[in-house]
């Protein structure tokens, strides 16, 4: 009798060492466990949301005095800068541009200067009352500076519009 007993025992580990080592019943053991949860977890309906529609953003025309609101503490909280008169929205940036930013002070106005001479003191900016600034006195490495930078708005940020003169 013990001699049956530990063929049994034998034959049951031989059995079960064989079902646990093929692939396949592994992978039937996990479309089992798949139906299984999914019949458990059938009265919880998953949360559908609505779609919503990306905001749209108008290619438009911004004189420099249009374009002071967007310096982000507008209610939008828009930030547009303009860079040798291309108008790009930089609010995705704001940890640079925004308020507080280390670029603060060119948020809803025309950078060019400033980014030409890499200088971000206020002074370079012009009066947004005043004509646009036309950048001729600038060298050609501060003209190289300033392509630099605009490829590097281009890049990164929508561009959103022109920047033209004030209307009188």
């Amino acid at each position: 009798m013990a001699k049956s007993s530990t063929h049994l025992t034998s034959t049951f580990f031989y059995r079960l060492n064989s079902t646990i080592g093929n692939p396949v019943n592994w992978a039937l053991a996990a479309i089992l466990a798949y139906i299984v949860r999914s019949y458990a977890t059938a009265g919880s309906k998953p949360v559908i949301q609505a779609a919503k529609h990306p905001e749209v953003i108008l290619f438009k025309n911004y004189t420099p005095m249009n374009l002071l609101p967007f310096d982000g503490t507008g209610k939008d909280g828009r930030i547009l800068i303009a860079v040798n008169g291309s108008i790009y929205d930089v609010t995705r940036g704001r940890n640079f541009y925004g308020p507080g930013g280390p670029y603060a002070n060119f948020a809803g106005h025309d950078a060019s200067r400033g980014l030409a001479k890499n200088s971000f003191d206020a002074e370079m900016l012009v009066d947004p009352q005043g004509p646009i600034d036309n950048l001729e006195d600038l060298a050609s490495d501060e003209w190289e500076s300033l392509r630099e930078w605009e490829q590097h708005f281009a890049s990164k940020y929508l561009f959103v519009g022109k920047l033209i003169e004030n209307r009188i």
